[in-house]
Parts: structure tokens; C-alpha cells; sequence
């Protein structure tokens, strides 16, 4: 392991939250993810088989598509990297670690707020998954990203706050959202910003509450948003998941397994 990995299993039980700010990725892995965003945005899809579905790609809105590792190659060789199976790993100390959702997200140059993303705790959305602390996410920078291209903003510590069930992710008004969210009581609001080059990581815990304002810079700012479980987290018996149907957790070509102990 590199010099940026020192210490990440302490910070990130600590904060909740490691931003890896330099490039993790080999640059042609990221360069060829980044050619093959475009595709699939644009609907070309190089396995022939397409997405889990799109929401917003319209003009001025955050692109985001589910599970593009299905639809091209480039992308799935990113998302099963070598480098994010051990990160993931190290970070949270894991004997396995599984992909089981994708994100494509491609946020738009906008003066508005409409490709925001609301503060939310990702296990709002992720209650098909029986334990929290075994669900994180590897976000990867695709392009430059920097504090004018709208960020991800994490709050540190505050997957120690437990779920409060407090946000949404689609919704663009942060001030309104952060302004309902239940602070326990001695906790404060601290925020740090994955400011990231092309290659870069960062991983959350699926309780660390995050967001993102607009994207004030000229260019796309483009990530893709690895869902990973390692060995604690199990699925709900029976329960409906809104990304991917779990019973593809055996499928490699959508769930692949990223690192296993030996």
C-alpha cells in the first residue's frame, strides 16, 4: 500500500469518510471509463446489454445512471479494480468485498440548483440490507473535480449518529434539508468536500450523511459511485431492493466480488 492509504481504517471508523485525493486508478483505466461514460450516456452500450435505468440526462440535470458496469466493458474493468477491492478493504478492515449497485453520474455545468443532490444517509435507500456498518461506497472521480464543480460534501462523524432517516437525496434545496435533519445533541455540522483529480477515491459509510451543490465550473464533472458490502452486510429475506435484484449477488457480471482474503 501507498503512503495515501496510512492510517485509513482509523479514519475511516473515526469520520465515517476517507478522501483519497490523488489518483488511485491507472490513468488509462479512467481515461477509457471516462470515453465509455460518454457512450452510455449517449445510449451505446458495449456488452449489449443496457442499464438499470436512468433518472434526470435532461438539460441542466444530474445524469445518473444505475449499474453502467452492466452495459460496457471499461467501466466494469474499473469498477472490479484491483486498487478499490483493497482500499475498500483496508478501510474497513473486510475479508470480502462485494460489488452489488452502480452509479454513473454525470453533473452538468449549471447555475441553478436543479443537479443537486439533497443530504441524505444512503441507508434511507438501502434497508433491503440487514446491517449498516457493512455498506460503504467507493465514489471515483472520472474528470477533474474541484470545489467549482460541485462536490461531493460529507459530514464528518456523523455515520456515528446512528439512521435518522432525515433527507433526500433528490431533492436540491441543501440549506432546507440540512435545516431538518435531527443533529443529536453534542454533535456539530462538520463538512469536508471530496475535491478530487481524475483517478481519485473517496469512500462513506452508508450512514455518513453527503450531498452536492451545483456545478458552477464549464466542464461535466463525471464519477461512477461503487455500492460495496463486505462480509457483515446480508440481505432482508423477501424485500424489494430499488437498485438491483439481489438474487444477482451470485452473478459476477453484475455482483462481482472485488476482494477475498486469502
Amino acid at each position: 500500500m501507498e503512503d495515501y492509504t496510512a492510517d485509513i481504517s482509523s479514519r475511516f471508523s473515526r469520520d465515517g469518510i476517507v478522501v483519497i485525493d490523488q489518483a488511485v486508478i491507472p490513468p488509462d483505466m479512467v481515461n477509457a471509463a471516462f470515453d465509455a461514460a460518454g457512450a452510455v450516456r449517449a445510449g451505446i452500450y458495449g456488452t449489449d446489454v443496457p442499464p438499470n435505468g436512468t433518472h434526470g440526462c435532461g438539460e441542466g440535470q444530474l445524469c445518473k445512471i444505475n449499474d453502467a458496469h452492466i452495459a460496457d466493458r471499461d467501466i466494469y474493468r474499473l469498477v472490479t479494480s484491483r486498487e478499490i477491492g483493497q482500499l475498500a478493504a483496508t478501510a474497513t478492515r473486510a475479508s470480502m468485498v462485494q460489488v452489488w449497485a452502480t452509479q454513473l453520474l454525470i453533473k452538468p455545468p449549471t447555475k441553478g440548483d436543479a443537479a443537486n443532490v439533497g443530504w441524505h444517509q444512503d441507508r434511507q435507500y438501502w434497508q433491503s440490507w440487514d446491517e449498516p456498518d457493512g455498506l460503504l461506497t467507493a465514489w471515483v472521480a472520472l474528470s477533474q473535480v474541484r470545489e467549482s464543480s460541485g462536490p461531493v460534501r460529507f459530514v464528518v462523524g456523523s455515520h456515528a449518529w446512528g439512521f435518522l432517516d432525515s433527507g433526500d437525496f433528490f431533492a436540491s434545496d441543501n440549506d432546507s434539508i440540512r435545516n431538518g435533519i435531527p443533529v443529536p445533541d453534542g454533535e456539530r455540522w462538520e463538512e469536508t468536500a471530496a475535491v478530487l483529480p481524475p483517478g481519485g477515491v473517496s469512500f462513506h459509510h452508508s450512514l455518513t450523511y453527503h450531498g452536492s451543490g451545483p456545478n458552477v465550473s464549464r466542464d461535466d464533472r463525471v464519477s461512477v459511485a461503487i455500492h460495496l458490502r463486505t462480509e457483515k452486510a446480508h440481505p432482508v429475506a423477501d424485500y424489494p431492493d430499488p437498485y438491483v435484484t439481489l438474487s444477482h449477488l451470485d452473478d459476477p457480471a453484475v455482483c462481482p466480488v472485488i476482494y477475498e482474503s486469502t
